[in-house]
């Protein structure tokens, strides 16, 4: 964002819904918590996939190798997540790339669903499922660091 740009403020409300969330009255701590939250969810997942490719693989119908790169890809994205989360300000830099990352992924997700993957329905299901937890971690991302910088 250049010098010239601002943001939209976070409205009252807004602010107060998600630090109770949060449950904390500090923006950046609520911007911490979210993305350590978001390591968490992120990492166990990767690491599910890692360690049960092949009963999720046919529980989900999606090939094991395909879990397999995908769980070492998540895994390593949630210990950067994490790493990130602990610093005591994170960089507004890095915690974007984390937003938009999310963005990207939630919606490539249902892209994928709907013209690459030809899942069970446990694995329809599951995909549309992870989609909307990843765009959710990325909209309270979103609004906590619109409110540490307002």
């Amino acid at each position: 964002m250049s010098a010239t740009q601002t943001t939209a403020p976070v409205r009252p409300a807004r602010r107060t819904a998600l630090l109770a969330l949060a449950r904390t009255a500090e923006p950046h701590t609520a911007l911490r918590r979210f993305l350590a939250l978001d390591a968490v969810v992120t990492g166990v997942n990767g690491l599910a996939y890692l360690a049960a490719s092949g009963p999720l693989g046919r529980l989900l119908g999606v090939g094991s190798s395909t879990l397999l790169g995908l769980g070492a890809f998540l895994t390593v994205y949630a210990a950067g997540v994490g790493l990130l989360a602990t610093r005591t300000r994170p960089a507004a830099l890095p915690v974007r790339a984390v937003i938009e990352a999310n963005a990207v992924w939630a919606v490539l997700s249902c892209v994928a669903l709907a013209l690459w993957l030809s899942p069970t329905l446990v694995g329809e299901a599951w995909t549309v499922a992870q989609a909307l937890v990843v765009a959710g971690f990325a909209a309270l991302q979103q609004t906590a660091l619109k409110a540490r910088e307002n």
